[in-house]
């Protein structure tokens, strides 16, 4: 089994595949994973496709694609939903994901409003936390636990 990267526990046939080459998102919640995993893989034709509104209109293809260059990203965490079941017309999915850009490590929290346009769902703006200004490798001891919260061990980790 391929797990999927935005941590669902599912592979990623059973999860964000099936969304990331077209299919429509059954809840907000599938088609934020599924944007991560964009994220992940680099696509930015799934981003643009599955945004509306004022994230639409503040799409930067070349931004978005400048940011896939030396990202790594490490993990997604779903805080908190709201709405955006298949019955809904809008939802929210308050998320964490953390990523290695430049050898730091950052925490991106969000807040995302979801809508229902055309029986699709859509992603349509997000309120952004401020990250903590990220944490440079070099600042995390060995045994100290890994950044991007798995749980083990830094040198276990992505210190290793």
């Amino acid at each position: 089994m391929n797990p999927c990267p935005c941590g669902s526990a599912k592979s990623s046939g059973a999860c964000c595949d099936p969304i990331l080459a077209g299919q429509p998102a059954p809840t907000a919640e599938a088609l934020m994973r599924s944007r991560y995993c964009a994220y992940v893989a680099g696509n930015a034709d799934h981003l643009q496709r599955t945004s509306a509104g004022e994230a639409l209109l503040n799409f930067d293809r070349d931004d978005v694609r400048r940011s896939f260059a030396g990202t790594e990203w490490l993990g997604l965490e779903v805080l908190d939903t709201s709405g955006g079941g298949e019955g809904d017309a809008e939802g929210t999915v308050t998320f964490r994901a953390r990523f290695r850009r430049d050898g730091r490590f950052h925490v991106l929290s969000e807040r995302s409003e979801f809508r229902q346009i055309g029986g699709e769902w859509r992603y349509c703006r997000g309120d952004v936390a401020p990250d903590a200004g990220g944490c440079a490798a070099g600042q995390v001891g060995r045994n100290d636990p890994c950044p991007c919260g798995s749980g083990r061990k830094f040198k276990k980790c992505h210190g290793a």
